[in-house]
């Protein structure tokens, strides 16, 4: 059974206590309560990205004050993987602005980096942009765990944020990464001009793929002077939560990752969204280009909270536990 729109509608307006409630029932009964998966995300090839996102200041279509980079030498990347691991990161992201994952030269040393960054005992996750069948199995066989490709927002108001690839396209490659054995990771932004509506109904279209996806990421968009969304405005913190929630609700396994906007966030209003459900970080203080809060910042919330680091064995249990069915969780008593 899939979920249809206004079965989401009905839990997204729960008054916020109940919402919230729901969501920790069902974070409770699938998940480590106290844990929290951290993550770190690295550009390793930046800027001159001839997509058109209107977020993005990686786009080339804009000017912004990203310079472009060459994908990074092995050793730099391993540097900074190093790092992420001292500072308690478990999964290391690899993010590169390109529209379509390239053949040839590049790709081969992304794919040797992904096998020295799993030989380090890090999780590899991937965001690399349209990708093949044959790339997607290469990836799995280098050692890459998780594939992220972000649906970003609905169906219907994606082409206002995007015209340099369609909806379509994204769901493909998302395919073609479950097909080759790959986790998916795939969320989207909230703040780029969308009504609720459309948060909900890609929520919807996440949490109808089956498998669901292993990590959802949540984004408070980070406008950026030189895009198209340079003013627009912050998100409201408690429909931003709402959101955290729900997905927490339809998606009971899945890692709900708290990533862009953080450093405009309060602690407190970061503990809601833990609260809701989130149960994923960034660590360091960068997301490819833009800022990020400093992880002894996030590391002395979490001890304040009572949280802990989530082992990324337990992480793996949790998503090949037996499925429920999660709509019994969401249902809505009368």
């Amino acid at each position: 059974m899939k979920y249809q729109k206004q079965e989401i509608e009905e839990i997204y307006n729960l008054p916020i206590t109940t919402l919230i409630y729901r969501a920790q029932e069902t974070h409770h009964r699938h998940q480590d309560p106290s844990g929290v998966q951290t993550c770190a995300l690295k550009s390793i090839k930046t800027g001159s990205c001839p997509e058109d996102c209107k977020y993005c200041p990686q786009s080339a279509h804009y000017n912004t004050f990203v310079e472009s980079e060459r994908l990074l030498d092995i050793e730099s990347i391993l540097d900074d993987a190093r790092q992420a691991a001292r500072e308690g990161a478990s999964r290391f992201c690899m993010g590169a602005a390109w529209k379509c994952v390239p053949k040839g030269e590049p790709f081969e040393k992304v794919l040797k980096t992904t096998s020295e960054v799993r030989n380090l005992g890090m999780e590899v996750c991937c965001t690399l942009g349209s990708m093949t069948k044959d790339q997607a199995s290469r990836l799995k066989e280098a050692g890459c765990t998780v594939y992220n490709h972000n649906l970003d927002t609905s169906r219907d108001f994606y082409g206002e944020i995007i015209t340099t690839r369609s909806y379509d396209e994204r769901l493909e490659t998302i395919q073609n990464a479950r097909e080759a054995g790959l986790e998916i990771c795939s969320g989207g932004i909230l703040g780029m001009g969308e009504e609720v509506s459309d948060r909900l109904e890609m929520l919807r279209e996440l949490a109808n793929m089956n498998p669901q996806p292993e990590s959802v990421p949540i984004n408070s968009l980070v406008p950026v002077e030189g895009t198209p969304m340079a003013d627009n405005e912050k998100v409201d913190g408690i429909e931003f939560v709402r959101i955290i929630a729900t997905t927490r609700i339809l998606m009971p396994k899945a890692m709900v990752r708290l990533s862009a906007g953080r450093t405009e966030m309060s602690d407190e209003l970061q503990t809601l969204c833990f609260l809701a459900g989130a149960n994923s970080i960034f660590l360091g203080d960068r997301l490819l280009t833009t800022e990020n809060p400093q992880s002894t910042e996030d590391l002395a919330l979490l001890k304040k909270l009572g949280l802990h680091l989530l082992d990324p064995e337990k992480a793996r249990t949790i998503h090949r536990s037996s499925d429920v069915e999660s709509k019994e969780l969401a249902s809505i008593e009368a």
